[in-house]
């Protein structure tokens, strides 16, 4: 296939290389510069370094080249930048099949990204989502990767994640989009949780207990915005949680153990030079809890950090304060 990737950030990037073995891929920055950088060095050493771009992989900053040949676009840019991205590609005049592999809410409304993609591109051509757990240094290497590609369009989603499939990286075809979108959002803020946990040194059994009840919240949050509880049994929902909340590749892990190490959040981020979307996430998804009365005591804890300066060890004591109740959704 023929296949636009919009994005050269880490995971936009480590896409490209997988995929470039079998499809032909050309990756667009809207940077001119960072396409200077990308093709003089065949290397993003900004986003991804020390991962080879194969010459196969075409590179552009010009959106119309990027989509002029190809059979859909995958839009791998932060949630922040998709509605701008998708009036960009709405501008082209090219009305073409999308998918998004980014993961979050759009922070001001706690929108997910297909409510973004309804408004700005509309349901005239079929689109879906792409996520699951993955680290883009371990996709790029080609080491064994499992994700989810939901749409509406079950057709659509069933013929995309056959053509992406491969025996290193092996996609799933799912109907949830919803689902898909909340897992993928909220493991972020019980990732940062658990880096929490992890810098305070409070063990692996204080972990595991973290990340089950932080799986509760996902999943009644999820149902409640019209998920399927299956949804967040599988890849992207238990899955990425796991990843997420354990790789040491993880920016919002990181984040965790930075704040337990008792560094402001502006330092933290400074410090990254990435997005962690949990920072923005943990914010919206507290918004709809409290809208549709979901109960999300982790989450609320980790806004007390990042937006209240509830020191990190008086949240967890809150936590832990908690009475005890019986274990349901």
């Amino acid at each position: 296939m023929n296949i636009a990737i919009l994005g050269a950030g880490a995971w936009g990037t480590a896409l490209a290389i997988n995929l470039s073995s079998r499809h032909q891929v050309t990756l667009w920055t809207k940077d001119p510069h960072h396409l200077a950088a990308l093709t003089a060095q065949r290397n993003n050493q900004q986003f991804l370094p020390g991962f080879f771009l194969p010459e196969s992989i075409r590179l552009t900053s010009a959106l119309d080249v990027a989509l002029g040949a190809a059979e859909f676009a995958l839009i791998v840019v932060p949630v922040a930048g998709l509605r701008e991205t998708l009036r960009s590609v709405v501008a082209t005049g090219l009305a073409i099949p999308i998918l998004w592999g980014c993961k979050g809410f759009e922070s001001q409304a706690a929108k997910l990204p297909h409510q973004i993609v309804q408004e700005e591109y509309g349901s005239a051509v079929p689109s879906g989502v792409l996520s699951g757990p993955s680290f883009a240094q371990e996709v790029a290497q080609g080491l064994p990767t499992a994700l989810t590609l939901a749409s509406h369009d079950e057709e659509f989603s069933q013929k995309i994640a056959l053509q992406l499939h491969s025996t290193r990286l092996r996609v799933y075809s799912s109907k949830d989009v919803i689902g898909v979108e909340v897992g993928g959002a909220i493991k972020n803020v019980i990732s940062i949780a658990a880096g929490i946990s992890d810098g305070m040194g409070f063990g692996y059994n204080a972990r595991a207990a973290l990340l089950t009840r932080g799986l509760m919240e996902i999943t009644r949050l999820g149902v409640k915005l019209g998920g399927c509880l299956e949804t967040f049994m599988g890849l992207s929902g238990v899955g990425d949680m796991i990843l997420t909340c354990t790789g040491d590749l993880s920016r919002n892990r990181r984040v965790g153990l930075m704040l337990a190490d008792g560094q402001s959040l502006s330092e933290i981020l400074r410090q990254l030079g990435h997005v962690a979307e949990g920072v923005y996430a943990a914010a919206a998804a507290q918004s709809l809890s409290r809208e549709l009365g979901v109960e999300m005591p982790i989450t609320q804890a980790i806004c007390g950090i990042l937006y209240e300066r509830v020191p990190a060890r008086d949240a967890v004591e809150i936590l832990l304060n908690r009475d005890p109740k019986i274990e349901r959704l």
